[in-house]
């Protein structure tokens, strides 16, 4: 145990306190430090006498705590042994203290990993030095923040585990740790198997696991790989003592993996791993209110899947251990850490990564890329590719808690119909349950939903209402089947006495369903299933599913236990892992809760995409709160609840960018924002950026100012109408971007360094964004502006709207940005096929199609569509769809028909416009038919009247 003392200020360091200046980051010297080299140099200074005696004096005690050891070693397997210090790396003091070596002040600032990282403890040098590490204070005068240089870090010789043998295997390399010496956490795992894996030429893997007992590992399904790659972009080197990894780029040699930088740590429950980086170009670990360029300036992220409004700094209701790292040139790798405890991930400014888990096994991937689109596609062959969504999710979605009869909810409906204002999809939130009890529905002030549903039918638009996981166990006896029928088949988390855990949520006292259990699924079927014959809806919104509870823990709390308080806690809000969600102590089908906490999201998503296919037999609709790797292929996702501020407008855009690369492409905010009331310009702000989310969904909360398009004035109505129709105007072009998501795991809301990977000038931008390729979005994000300021990448640029030229050599262009506009402009080179839209996607999608070609500056371009009947489950697997290819060279397009199918037949082609054709045509022809064409000062030239029919192969040249 660690005594504590009255501390004098000097004394006092919160465990990184210190925010780093950005010029603290460099060595002294300002030099850059190699990643694979020794940080410091090998031998303090000192003189042969005081060398001599603490040479004697080292081997004396060394000698008494060996023998010591030894006896004990054979009364306390190591394995079992209770929380002791190590022993000391280096000499003690003649009065017994530990004897900080002078390499300790060798170690530059950023090169200086944690060894106190524990939250909200005050940490002195005697503490520190109880763990063996260096102590180093900081002046006062730097310490800003929560995070910062650590006062108390390893020394370069701590002590890890050594490779003891290592062999070659069929698919890569299989060795042995040991472990020597304690650490200061309880149940260190001292001997650990070391399998490499060398899966695929662009993608390795490794996992260190317990070779003598069986660990808890992530239960979702990833490749088994059966074959050796025969010709890997990387190689794999090892340092024996201490252990460290090396995975090096072979074109380029540069070092992406170095494991050798701190001690590794393998506890029960406490697992460590740090490695530099090869730049300070991070992306990814969600789920995080943050920049889409993560700082690594001392900067921690938290992953514990948890209910609360998204804010900085705190662990959010998604979980997702992938990282993108761009390095020199373009050139990206990724990592994803497949482990589901609660962890930290620490960012420091060398550039390098510590990751800190409480449980699992190091199970880890590196995706060699080479660039970042290929990196995302192979980490989703990995974890899975999103499911292609039914074409109705693409439209636009109105909601709101808060309507509080159904009555309401249909005048809205009403009223968007009667201003002809695109809809296709109603929804409604709690406050349509009775007494906020699962698959019900108030019977007064909700009686008539189902009308309502039917109506919507009637209208071609559709339903989806929302569930929550907890199941009210206070009713009645016999009068609520959910709990009765649940609590008879056993299919709910149970505390860890084998009893029902008894939580509290919206209905009051309740049990949560443990989707881990097969079990459950048929149960949550059969629940969708008597509420679907009674409510036909058509998809569904599951929220509260971290799962939330207003209770830490339970109704009777949780025990003092290992689990409920382990050696390590990260820095999850409310400090402890019941914090607002179930104890971890909890019991289910497959693990402990503490394993699998952050997986809830994910396999509720599982239960109900499997219930939603039997029932209705098209392709299923979910969103959901809490996410998890592979979540992509059951649901999408919204960013939750947000306020209806400026700065939430803004904040969406690189929360929509982040779980793009993260595998969740059907992403939104809430536009207008959910808490707090909107104003009319933040509102048509919001909805013109919110017409190009992927998933666009304007949901409001209760007791709020109405948000919905008609609430406002006719301008700011017309302009919010604008807007939507001119998403459903692209419709098209949307869902061939998600085709392209689901088979070969693209983006759809791109970020612009995917495009431009070598103008680094884009590698921060998180104010605009791409659609797929070809389509750049600069939406405005403050308020009282008429114009923004956005970058374009080097290249001829197109309006969107009018097809003006622009030339950029890779600058900050002002443009005007009157209310009813938001900027779009086309990149060169591209095709994107539109649609004549109208107020449903069911009525849009068969309308004729314009397409729009911008012309390179030497006349090229080319893009694709993909069609099929928007709902049919797995049309592409099965062959139900129609793709065409269209390009245009030497003054011709040439649409060809790659695979064909009866939808194609229903769809003509009626316009195409050509951005930047040079001269005005003498003449134009379709199939070598003269035609009627206009041709615009802007060089635009249109074809108009055409027939073509989709389905066939058509040709279009001019003169």
């Amino acid at each position: 145990m660690v005594s504590y003392k009255r501390l004098t200020p000097e004394e006092v360091h919160f465990s990184g306190a210190a925010l780093l200046d950005p010029d603290d980051s460099t060595d002294t010297d300002g030099k850059e430090v190699d990643p694979e080299q020794p940080l410091l140099p090998q031998s303090p200074r000192c003189s042969i006498t005081v060398a001599l005696l603490t040479l004697g004096g080292l081997i004396v005690v060394l000698s008494g705590v060996w023998l010591i050891g030894t006896i004990f070693w054979f009364h306390n397997p190591p394995s079992t042994e209770p929380h002791r210090l190590p022993p000391p790396a280096v000499a003690k003091s003649p009065n017994g203290t530990w004897l900080q070596p002078q390499s300790c002040s060798k170690i530059p600032e950023a090169w200086r990993f944690d060894c106190y990282p524990e939250r909200g403890v005050v940490v002195t040098e005697e503490m520190c030095h109880a763990r063996n590490c260096c102590f180093i204070q900081r002046s006062q005068a730097k310490t800003s923040g929560r995070n910062g240089v650590p006062w108390c870090f390893y020394t370069p010789d701590y002590p890890s585990y050594e490779l003891v043998s290592i062999i070659d295997t069929e698919m890569g390399k299989v060795g042995k740790l040991l472990r020597n010496s304690k650490t200061y956490y309880p149940k260190d795992i001292d001997a650990l198997q070391l399998e490499v894996l060398f899966e695929e030429d662009n993608r390795l893997r490794v996992k260190i696991t317990d070779p003598n007992e069986k660990r808890y590992e992530v239960p979702i399904d990833v490749p088994v790989v059966q074959k050796r790659a025969s010709n890997p972009s990387y190689t794999v080197d090892f340092i024996k003592e201490p252990f460290g990894l090396i995975v090096k780029r072979t074109q380029t040699g540069t070092v992406l993996l170095n494991t050798s930088i701190a001690p590794l740590f393998y506890a029960d429950q406490f697992l460590q791993m740090s490695t530099s980086l090869p730049s300070r170009f991070i992306y990814g670990l969600g789920e995080h209110r943050s920049n889409f360029l993560h700082d690594v300036q001392w900067n921690t992220l938290t992953m514990w899947a948890r209910d609360v409004p998204p804010m900085e700094l705190t662990n959010l209701y998604g979980v997702h251990p992938f990282y993108l790292s761009v390095e020199s040139d373009g050139i990206a790798h990724g990592f994803f850490m497949l482990n589901s405890n609660a962890m930290d991930v620490a960012l420091q400014p060398a550039p390098a990564l510590t990751w800190r888990m409480i449980g699992g096994i190091l199970d880890f991937y590196i995706f060699l890329g080479p660039d970042p689109v290929s990196v995302i596609g192979q980490y989703l062959d990995v974890v899975g590719k999103p499911a292609m969504p039914i074409y109705w999710a693409l439209g636009y979605h109105l909601c709101r808690w808060g309507y509080k009869s159904s009555n309401k909810t249909w005048n809205v409906v009403r009223e968007m119909r009667n201003y002809g204002i695109p809809q296709d999809v109603q929804w409604n939130d709690i406050d349509y349950m009775d007494r906020a009890l699962d698959f019900t529905y108030e019977p007064m002030n909700f009686s008539t939903l189902p009308d309502l549903v039917k109506d919507l039918h009637r209208h071609d638009q559709h339903y989806v209402m929302i569930l929550d996981p907890g199941i009210s166990s206070s009713q009645p006896s016999g009068s609520y089947w959910p709990f009765e029928e649940g609590k008879k088949r056993g299919i709910f988390i149970n505390d860890s006495n084998g009893d029902i855990l008894i939580g509290k949520v919206w209905p009051g006292v309740t049990a949560f369903p443990d989707f881990s259990n097969p079990d459950t699924h048929e149960w949550w079927y059969q629940n969708l299933q008597r509420f679907h014959d009674k409510v036909a809806f058509d998809g569904v919104w599951i929220d509260m599913n971290e799962p939330s509870n207003f209770f830490d823990g339970s109704l009777n709390g949780c025990p003092e236990n290992e689990l409920e308080n382990p050696p390590y806690t990260p820095g999850i809000l409310g400090g402890t892992l019941k914090a607002k969600t179930v104890c971890a102590s909890a019991r289910q089908k497959i693990s402990s809760h503490y394993n699998i906490h952050s997986l809830y999201g994910l396999m509720e998503a599982k239960a109900t995409e499997s219930a939603l296919r039997k029932i209705t037999g098209k392709r299923p609709f979910i969103i959901s709160r809490s996410t998890f790797p592979s979540q992509g292929k059951y649901s999408g996702h919204w960013l939750g609840d947000n306020r209806s501020q400026w700065k939430d407008l803004a904040t969406s855009i690189p929360g929509m960018l982040t779980f793009n690369i993260l595998g969740i492409p059907l992403i939104g905010a809430d536009i207008c924002g959910f808490g707090g009331s909107t104003t009319e310009e933040l509102c048509v702000r919001w909805t013109q950026l919110g017409a190009l989310y992927p998933f666009s969904r304007n949901h409001n909360s209760i007791d709020e100012q109405d948000q919905e398009p008609t609430a406002f004035s006719p301008a700011a109505r017309t302009a919010m109408k604008e807007a939507i129709l001119l998403r459903y105007s692209l419709f098209p072009y949307l869902y061939t971007l998600f085709h392209h998501a689901h088979i070969s795991g693209h983006t759809v809301a791109t970020p612009l360094l995917f495009q431009f990977p070598t103008d680094e000038k884009t590698y921060g931008i998180d104010k605009q964004f791409l659609w797929g390729k070809s389509l750049l979005v600069t939406p405005v994000l403050e308020a009282g502006q008429d114009y923004v300021v956005g970058y374009f990448p080097k290249g001829l640029w197109y309006d969107f709207h009018t097809g003006d030229s622009l030339v950029s050599r890779g600058e900050e262009i002002k443009l005007q940005a009157p209310m009813d506009k938001i900027n779009l402009h086309l990149r060169e080179g591209s095709i994107i096929p539109t649609q004549r839209p109208n107020t449903t996607l069911w009525v849009s999608s068969g309308q004729p199609l314009h397409l729009i070609a911008s012309l390179s500056e030497d006349g090229v371009a080319k893009g694709d569509l993909y069609w099929d009947d928007g709902e049919t489950l797995d049309s592409y697997e099965t062959d139900q769809y129609a793709y065409v290819y269209f390009t245009v060279e030497k003054n011709t397009m040439t649409s060809e028909v790659l695979h064909n199918h009866e939808e194609a037949t229903y769809i003509t082609v009626e316009t195409v416009s050509f951005y930047g054709v040079k001269a005005e045509p003498e003449n134009v022809t379709v199939n070598s038919q003269e035609a009627l064409f206009t041709y615009r000062d802007n060089k635009v030239l249109t074809v108009t009247d055409l027939g073509l029919n989709l389905s066939h192969n058509f040709t279009i040249s001019w003169m």
